[in-house]
């Protein structure tokens, strides 16, 4: 049985690509430093997305929360099509790592920077869906002081393709 909280399930399919990370494996809990406290972004490397990609953009989002509208922990607009990676620690405060051109658009906490895992305690395994979207314009157009879901529904209108690794955390009772 699928997951009833799939967050691509209303979404157009599109084809995938891949993305990798040092930092974590498909699947596999969170490490430490990707934790609420500690709040560094993962590295991450992609290829093999669609022609035509004209830039990209990374978010981090937890379907699990228990906020009827889930919790985004990062998002992060116009990555020129040539970038292909981004290092750990690159959604800081300053998103001293990003490549030129690109901006962090705050997350549900507000901050315009990767925040960590922090599941409510006893709530059970959360997933913490890593993606990258290969879009087919330079400039997704949304404001750096946009949420999100925003810049979700201006991708939905530019996507060619999508990468996703997929961690988890869970916080005992």
């Amino acid at each position: 049985m699928t997951n009833p909280n799939n967050p691509f399930a209303r979404l157009p399919e599109v084809p995938s690509f891949t993305v990798t990370s040092t930092t974590l494996a498909d699947g596999d809990p969170w490490p430490a430093e990707q934790l609420s406290g500690r709040d560094v972004s993962p590295q991450l490397s992609w290829s093999g997305a669609p022609e035509g990609t004209k830039s990209y953009a990374v978010t981090v989002y937890d379907p699990d929360a228990p906020t009827g509208s889930g919790f985004w922990h990062w998002a992060v607009a116009d990555i020129p099509a040539e970038v292909t990676e981004l290092p750990a620690g690159a959604g800081d405060d300053t998103g001293s790592g990003l490549p030129a051109g690109a901006y962090q658009l705050p997350n549900d906490a507000r901050l315009a920077r990767f925040i960590g895992a922090a599941p409510p305690a006893g709530h059970g395994p959360h997933r913490y869906f890593t993606v990258v979207h290969a879009l087919d314009v330079e400039t997704i157009g949304v404001p750096a002081e946009a949420t999100p879901a925003y810049l979700g529904f201006t991708i939905a209108g530019h996507l060619l393709g999508r990468a996703v690794l997929t961690a988890t955390a869970e916080t005992p009772a």
